[in-house]
């Protein structure tokens, strides 16, 4: 069997995710043949894989660090939640139902299988494989059911290093109870600690570490640093706060910036659309979460929802729904992608996804939606005017009558998203990662908002700007952590 080595973490957002992307792109650039895993995954952040399935969206960012097309296989097993007691369970990349955690536990011997098939195939194929937990592997509770964290390590005998958020304070405890909880046949497979997001002198750090080391008989593999420069995809909806900027916003080519609110929903799904209109300098980018927010940004982004309906009723309750209104009917622009973009129609008849009928929408776009049982699963590829754009579509809502202009042309000829006045739509995810089509969007918003002094960069590339983060994230791997010794454990 090749090399194989799991990262777990003390926390949900400790640095799992950004450790793994890390060593598979150091380990790539180095000409090893790696690739990611995660057994489980729990997220609405997800993407379309060219064999027509869907994974979590840090899984395709991995597999981009390795030089890989993204595949259901670096993710066998999605939770996608839709209620704080619901998700939707997606089983090598297809929808196979909705489940609570008490019946998903009935699920599990099958999808232990599926796991272990999965691993044992890329483990075959490639040099290493890294996979990344679940969670914490101390959630004991669930110990006896677990496939991502230890119940994973165990079966297929892989080592594990403990990845601690030092943000968050009392990392060393963290690290020292993760490990204490744990039993002995689950503590024999810890081989050691990294802490992430460190600030400061790591020298006042070392007595800490060395006690760990005496403590546990482990040792700490390294101190990754704290970076402003880092603010790659968000795992999870934890990773997209309210009231939050996004990225790290580049000075403005012309005299004027643009803003942007993007509404932060209680079942945000697909948050990263937004993170290609940080990439551009000029552009402010912020999640709000309360009508204030939009009085005086230039464009209102609402993003997709794994609750559609439900999401739409907070909007209502929350009074930016008035607030997205008197925008629109003062000319401001707003932009409604996936659920965003259904929530902006006439109306919604859904007896699918939330069981609720039908429910009117806010009524910007002239617009009909109705909620189907199979879920559109594609990636996608058409015009606007002339230039190319491409997407992919996750969503059960299809168009049943539309009467604005279309905002796109498909490759086939058919019409894609509404246009009415300063209001746009579309179904499609990832459409502003198009780079021609995003700086004539912007131009666009600019001309509505009135800012005549903002000028779009000429040559800003979401891809390249990926990339950079993504080397970013293994030259902090490369020079922080004793990869040497994680992969000497890795090959035992």
């Amino acid at each position: 069997m090749t090399d194989a080595l799991l990262v777990a973490g003390c926390t949900s957002d400790a640095g799992k995710s950004v450790v793994v992307a890390g060593l598979c792109r150091m380990l790539a650039r180095q000409g090893v043949s790696v690739a990611p895993f995660k057994a489980q995954n729990m997220s609405n952040n997800s993407v379309v894989t060219l064999d027509g399935g869907e994974i979590g969206r840090a899984q395709a960012l991995q597999a981009q660090a390795c030089g890989l097309e993204p595949s259901v296989r670096f993710n066998p097993v999605l939770l996608k939640p839709g209620s704080d007691r619901r998700s939707q369970l997606v089983v090598r990349g297809k929808a196979v139902g909705t489940v609570g955690a008490r019946d998903y536990i009935e699920h599990r011997t099958e999808l232990r299988a599926v796991v272990a098939a999965e691993l044992a195939s890329l483990r075959s194929e490639f040099d290493m494989v890294i996979c990344e937990g679940a969670g914490s592997p101390a959630e004991i509770n669930l110990r006896a059911t677990d496939l991502a964290n230890m119940g994973l390590a165990q079966a297929a005998s892989l080592p594990v290093i403990v990845v601690g958020d030092i943000d968050r304070g009392g990392v060393l405890a963290h690290l020292y109870g993760t490990l204490a909880v744990l039993d002995p046949a689950d503590q024999a497979l810890i081989k050691g600690f990294v802490i992430n997001k460190f600030r400061g002198d790591v020298s006042l750090l070392e007595p800490g570490l060395e006690r760990l080391r005496e403590l546990t008989g482990r040792p700490t593999f390294g101190v990754i640093p704290y970076s402003d420069e880092l603010w790659i995809d968000a795992e999870d909806s934890l990773g997209t706060v309210g009231d939050a900027a996004v990225g790290r916003p580049g000075r403005p080519v012309g005299s004027d910036w643009l803003t942007v609110a993007a509404i932060r929903l209680p079942r945000v799904s697909n948050s990263t659309d937004v993170e290609a209109l940080a990439c551009e300098p000029g552009v402010a980018v912020r999640w709000v979460t309360e009508p204030s927010r939009l009085l005086d940004v230039d464009l209102v982004v609402v993003p997709g929802s794994k609750s559609t309906v439900t999401d739409l009723d907070w909007l209502r309750r929350s009074g930016i729904a008035d607030a997205i209104g008197k925008r629109a009917a003062a000319g401001k622009p707003v932009l409604g992608i996936c659920g965003g973009y259904q929530m902006l129609g006439r109306c919604i008849v859904d007896d699918v996804e939330s069981a609720a009928g039908r429910v009117d929408g806010l009524g910007l776009l002239d617009l009909e939606i109705r909620f189907e049982s199979e879920k559109v699963l594609a990636q996608v590829a058409g015009f606007a005017d002339d230039i190319p754009v491409r997407g992919y579509e996750i969503h059960h809502g299809r168009v049943v009558r539309s009467g604005d202009g279309p905002l796109l042309q498909t490759v086939d000829g058919g019409d894609e998203g509404s246009v009415a006045g300063s209001v746009f739509g579309t179904h499609w995810h990832g459409l502003l990662e198009s780079d021609e089509f995003r700086r004539r969007f912007l131009t666009r918003v600019a001309e509505l908002s009135g800012r005549s002094g903002f000028v779009v960069a000429p040559a800003t590339s979401v891809a390249a700007v990926r990339t950079a983060q993504l080397d970013l994230l293994a030259d902090l791997v490369e020079q922080n952590l004793d990869v040497a010794a994680i992969r000497t454990h890795a090959r035992s």
